[in-house]
Order: C-alpha cells, then sequence, then structure tokens
C-alpha cells in the first residue's frame, strides 16, 4: 500500500472512531440532536413477532442506521438520567438557599460597618478641613511677622 493511501486510511479509521465516541458521548440524559445534524425523534416499538417488549420507546435519531453514528437509546434511560441531573441541580439550589440566610446577615453586618466608616470619614474630613483653615492663617501670619522683621531688619540696618 502507498504511503498517502495509507494516511488517507488512518485519517478515515480515526474520524469513524471520533464519530462512535461523540455519538457513546452523547448518550446521557435526555438528547436534543444527533451527532449526525439529524433531529430526535420518540419512536414506540410496534408488535414484532418475536419481540419480547412490545410499546418499548426509544429516543432515534430521524436518519437512524445501526452503523453506531446515529443516536438510539431507550426512553427510561434517558428519563433516569436527565432525573438523576435534575436531581442533583436541586440539591445544589438547595444549598444555596440554605446558605442565603447567612449572606443576607454579612450583607447586614457590611452596611453597618459601612455607615460608621463613612461617618468616621465625615468627622476626618472636617478635621482636615479645619487644620488646612489653620495652616492657612499661620502662613498669613507667619508673612506678616517676616515682612515686619524684614522691615525691621532694614531698619536697624540703616540706623533709623
Amino acid at each position: 500500500m502507498d504511503p498517502e493511501a495509507e494516511i488517507r486510511d488512518t485519517k478515515r479509521r480515526n474520524e469513524h472512531i471520533d464519530m462512535l465516541s461523540y455519538v457513546c458521548d452523547l448518550e446521557h440524559g435526555i438528547p436534543t440532536r444527533c451527532p449526525c445534524g439529524g433531529s430526535i425523534i420518540h419512536e414506540v416499538r410496534g408488535k414484532e413477532e418475536y419481540d419480547t417488549l412490545p410499546g418499548k420507546r426509544f429516543f432515534t435519531c430521524i436518519n437512524y442506521e445501526a452503523d453506531g453514528f446515529h443516536y438510539r437509546q431507550p426512553w427510561v434511560i434517558g428519563v433516569q438520567e436527565h432525573i438523576e441531573r435534575l436531581t442533583s441541580r436541586v440539591e445544589e439550589v438547595e444549598a444555596v438557599i440554605k446558605w442565603l440566610p447567612e449572606v443576607n446577615n454579612k450583607i447586614k453586618s457590611l452596611e453597618a460597618e459601612v455607615k460608621a466608616l463613612t461617618v468616621e470619614v465625615d468627622r476626618l474630613t472636617g478635621k482636615v478641613y479645619n487644620l488646612t483653615v489653620q495652616v492657612t492663617g499661620s502662613r498669613r501670619r507667619m508673612r506678616g511677622w517676616l515682612q515686619v522683621s524684614v522691615s525691621l531688619c532694614i531698619k536697624s540696618s540703616h540706623g533709623w
């Protein structure tokens, strides 16, 4: 076999294996689409000659062929898996609901802390403003004293 044909054959086999794994991965819960892109129908098996389970229900691809590439799962298994998944989600939601009062209490305590800190920030802002006013007044007085000191120094150096 030439190398190119062998590569094509290997790729084809890998794609076949990938497609089979996609179908296997899909077989959990109630399907919505087949990996081939076909829609899923609810099939009820009719009475056949040697059928031990007449009326058995399936989730089946509309393009179903028994080649392993199309989805066909018993209805009971799909519904059971779907119920198990929903049950686990309900349990998660119950845990969140039980945790909610604790979160609300934390929020209330944090809101009280924020109010207290806001009051403290307002008080400190007032103090900073007062200190700014005092510094501005001190600077004015210092300028006045400096001007008086300079003028006295100038007068004393001229002998007045």
